[in-house]
């Protein structure tokens, strides 16, 4: 009970912002997200899982994406630059790189644990030989579908 007046005295609170902010808006802050998203997950890949620079991929990729949307629209006749649109793009890859710090687990040195990337495991492993088979066919001619297994034909292995 504890936590569910307040869980929801947030929803209420949220449902009524929502309808304050524009369905454009919405979309565009649902962008940045997206697309902070994935610039999170490369600049993680590059630099090695350091907090800062997953930030700023995060932050960065939501720029790009609304910089090159807000390049868009200001080249149609009914449409024009708005950087409300802009401010809204980049605020959903802040909001993503601020998420992905505050609930990434961190190794010793601060940096984001884990890694997208494989990496090549130093344990020995087994080489199993492949079986050498080879196939002979019937009168020198290539075997059809029918010849490999759905008629009484055969095909002998050696």
């Amino acid at each position: 009970m504890r936590t569910l007046i307040p869980t929801l005295l947030l929803f209420v609170l949220a449902l009524h912002c929502h309808g304050q902010v524009e369905r454009d808006k919405a979309l565009h802050f649902l962008g940045g997200n997206l697309f902070g998203l994935a610039g999170a997950g490369i600049a993680k890949q590059a630099s090695d899982g350091n907090r800062i620079w997953t930030f700023v991929g995060s932050v960065a990729g939501s720029t790009l994406i609304g910089l090159a949307k807000e390049t868009v629209d200001a080249g149609q006749s009914n449409n024009g630059w708005d950087n409300d649109d802009l401010a809204a793009t980049i605020l959903g890859g802040v909001t993503v790189g601020v998420t992905i710090d505050l609930f990434a687990k961190k190794d010793d040195k601060k940096r984001l644990r884990g890694s997208y990337a494989h990496r090549k495991s130093k344990k020995n492993k087994l080489l199993i030989p492949e079986p050498k088979t080879e196939l002979v066919f019937f009168e020198g001619k290539l075997p059809s579908l029918n010849t490999l297994g759905l008629s009484s034909q055969l095909a002998d292995l050696k």
